[in-house]
Order: C-alpha cells, then structure tokens, then sequence
C-alpha cells in the first residue's frame, strides 16, 4: 500500500461511512498515515485536506483480543471531555467489522508533541521542561478529582480488589514468560502482596499515565491526554506510581528504555509526590509502595519482550538488549519497597 493507503485504513470506507454518519464532516477525498510510537493499538492521522482526525483501530491480527479496547477508549474520551481533563473531542465508534476490518473509533486531531526521551525535553529548555513535567501532575490531579457517577462511569471498572488483582495478574504474566532465573523478582512479588496497601476511594485510572501518552503545546501545556486502553476504576496512586517510576533516573546509559528524568530542569520524584499531594489533597504516604509495583510491573512487561525475543518472535532493533533491563527493575523496586517500609 501506498504511505496515503495504509494498511488497516480503508479510506474508501471510512469515507463512505462518515459520509452516511456525519454528512458534510469530510468534504473531500481522504488521505491518511500512520502515526509511529504506539505500542498496542494502532493510530492513523487522516484529512480531507482542510481538516485532520485520529483513527484509533486494534493491531491488524489481533481483532478479537482487542475488540472491546475501541469501545471503552472511545467510551472514556467522550465522558472526559466535558471535565478539566484534556481529552480529543470524539467523532463516532463504528463496532462494524465490515468497514475496516475491526471495531475503531475518530476523533478530534490535537495538535501538540509527544516528549518520549530525556534528549528530546532536553530542547525545550530547564525551565520549559520543568513545566511540561509539572502540568502532567496537574492533570493527574484533575483526572482523579472527577467523580465517575457524574460523567457516566461508575461502572467502568471493578475497584473492589483492585491492587490484589493486578499484583494477580502480573504475576501470572511473569509465570507465563519466566525461562531464566531472575534473582530478586520472586522476593519483590512476595513483598508487594504481604505490604499491600488499603486504597483510597476509587477513582478513573489511565493506566498508561507519562509525558509521551501526552501531547504538550508550545504554551508547555498539555494538550491531550491520549492511549486510553488501560483505563479503568480503580486505586489512583497507581497512576502516582507509574509517573514516579518513569520521572525516576535508571543509573544505564544508553539504555534501550529510558526515562526522561536526565532531561535539565526534570523534577525531581520527591517534587512530583509533592505537587500530587498539595493539589489533590490525598494521603501519599504509600507511594513507595505504588512506585515499587510499578518497576516489578515493568520488569515483567520486559521479561516478556525479552522471552519473545529469545523465541525470535520480535522484529528491530534494540530487543537484544532488553534482557539487561530487568535486572536493574527488579533493585530498582526493591530498594524502593524497602525504603518505604523502613521510612513508614
């Protein structure tokens, strides 16, 4: 297929339906693109020549695992849009297969720049940097100040339980991808189930929540928050941990995952925890807790890659060295969980 023709993209069809579904939205031929960087579901920028739009459709092969992603996505960017949260304004969910060949969704296009690495916040500047890092926090805040029944959420998730099930399944997931020793995970998993927290009350979680699932303005803003596939109701401070996880230097030059904490001007953990705090009012005396999941959390999500890489089921570059990573995840949320036991 052509770069205008991508594969997943039926622009003859997606241009029939919005016709029939939004006559007069589209008012010529449409052209579309792949936007690169996702990792799951897939993304295409599409015009008419005047205005842009989103696609979001699952990964081509993958149709029945996924289904349900476009509509829960399309089903929490729509409740957000009228709060604080910076969301795409959404323009329909088709659940017909015979259109693109799995359920998708359209939305608004926002104009704005996903930040993925330190060397890239790096041109923005110390003191630009500082505030696109801080405006994240801010909309975390926002995010988790909304009430779920007032939006049309409440039943969006099953809170109940919530950390338990997901220390569960990620369990599981490293069961399933375990074929080398990997010194330290088993005693991390086990600490994190014996110190589990009590949650606060239940709140719309991201799940995916850092700077580069973020489109930040030339005001340093954030423009949008996108990649909703993970979201759910659930324990806020998971997405506190996340962020704190990613905002937090590795010690591995050169590394095939970073973080962007290198970057000058990056605020510090302590500084996000404390911004969180003071704006959300919410007890984050556990955020040891929260960060330590989140490293165990990555450590799997890696060992998997790493499995399939051993399997030769990956293709790119960078896979050979995703291995060396776990390790360091696994101290990382070690010495995280312990310094938060000794401190409380």
């Amino acid at each position: 297929m052509s770069p205008d023709h991508p594969p997943g993209l039926d622009l003859d069809r997606l241009g029939g339906l919005l016709d029939r579904e939004r006559p007069g939205l589209a008012r010529g031929p449409l052209t579309g693109r792949l936007i690169e960087g996702g990792r799951s579901n897939l993304t295409y920028a599409v015009t008419d020549g005047t205005t842009r739009w989103v696609v979001r459709r699952p990964p081509l092969g993958h149709v029945l695992a996924t289904a349900h992603d476009m509509k829960r996505e399309h089903r929490v960017i729509s409740a957000l849009h009228p709060t604080r949260v910076p969301v795409p304004r959404t323009v329909l969910l088709c659940e017909d297969e015979e259109v693109l060949g799995a359920p998708f969704y359209v939305m608004e296009f926002v104009e704005g720049t996903p930040y993925r690495t330190a060397r890239q916040l790096a041109a923005l500047g110390p003191a630009r940097t500082r505030e696109a890092v801080l405006s994240l926090v801010d909309t975390l805040v926002d995010l988790h100040a909304v009430d779920p029944g007032e939006v049309g959420l409440a039943d969006f998730g099953r809170p109940e339980g919530f950390l338990d099930r997901q220390l569960r399944r990620w369990g599981k997931q490293l069961d399933a991808s375990r074929d080398r020793d990997l010194p330290g995970i088993d005693e991390l998993h086990a600490s994190l189930g014996r110190t589990l927290p009590v949650s606060p009350a239940p709140a719309v979680v991201h799940g995916d929540y850092r700077l580069d699932n973020a489109l930040i303005g030339p005001d340093d803003r954030i423009r949008a928050v996108l990649d909703w596939e993970m979201s759910t109701l659930g324990d806020p401070l998971t997405d506190l941990g996340l962020l704190v996880m990613y905002c937090s230097p590795l010690g591995m030059p050169d590394s095939p995952v970073s973080t962007t904490a290198e970057a000058p001007g990056h605020p510090s953990p302590a500084e996000l925890i404390e911004r969180y705090a003071a704006r959300s009012g919410r007890d984050v005396s556990a955020v040891s807790w929260y960060t330590a999941f989140a490293w165990f959390k990555l450590a799997v999500i890696l060992e998997g890659i790493h499995y399939r890489y051993t399997l030769g089921r990956t293709v790119g570059r960078g896979f050979d060295r995703i291995g060396d990573l776990v390790p360091v995840f696994i101290q990382h949320g070690l010495t995280t969980l312990h310094e938060g036991l000794r401190e409380g």
